[in-house]
């Protein structure tokens, strides 16, 4: 290949880059998913201590249920900080914003299911059908991953088609709601980040060093 070609080939790929980059966000970080997957572990742990505390008469009780959604909250809440300051670190070191059209088209794609599936859980927990709360945020939560998968990296539709599955099958397997939670927002979720991170974050590491 002649240089004026090579330069040209060079040209149009920054130029793909770039077009790319503002389309998509690509700031996501491995550790974000390693984070929320140890935080995920962490609410299992104490939500199965709590579990074992109760007397083997409960029946349900709107108290013990709100306990419950508390820590569901605590627990979405330092996933989404540590999410939160892992990608804006990653987008940082790469010269990017984190507030991208990109993100925000990202964000609100992902918001309308996750909306829904909270909607759901809550009306389970309300009807003391608490066995369905955990498949219905697994499965809206896979959703939402697939849909904003289209404004970032494409590897998280395939976490939200696992997702999605299991939330499915606990729906047959209701008593066993911690173990899928467990397994969905916590070992998925890290197992994720060490992928992304092997794929993505540590070949830019090197980059970087």
């Amino acid at each position: 290949m002649i240089p004026h070609q090579q330069a040209s080939l060079k040209t149009l790929q920054e130029i793909h880059s770039i077009m790319d980059k503002s389309a998509r966000f690509v700031s996501l970080s491995g550790w974000s998913g390693i984070w929320a997957g140890t935080i995920a572990l962490t609410g299992s742990l104490i939500a199965k201590n709590w579990l074992d505390r109760l007397p083997d008469t409960y029946q349900g009780d709107n108290t013990v249920a709100g306990q419950f959604v508390l820590l569901a909250l605590a627990v979405l809440a330092l996933a989404f900080a540590g999410a939160y300051y892992f990608t804006w670190r990653k987008a940082k070191l790469q010269g990017g914003n984190i507030w991208s059209s990109a993100s925000k088209r990202m964000l609100a794609h992902m918001a309308i299911p996750m909306a829904a599936g909270a909607i759901f859980a809550l009306h389970f927990l309300y009807a003391h059908l608490e066995a369905y709360a955990i498949p219905a945020c697994l499965t809206f939560y896979g959703l939402a991953l697939i849909n904003g998968s289209k404004y970032t990296l494409s590897d998280i539709k395939y976490m939200g088609l696992c997702i999605v599955g299991l939330g499915c099958v606990n729906l047959f397997m209701p008593g066993m709601g911690l173990i899928f939670w467990t397994i969905g927002f916590g070992i998925l979720h890290i197992l994720y980040g060490l992928f992304m991170w092997n794929k993505y974050d540590k070949r830019f590491s090197k980059e970087e060093a």
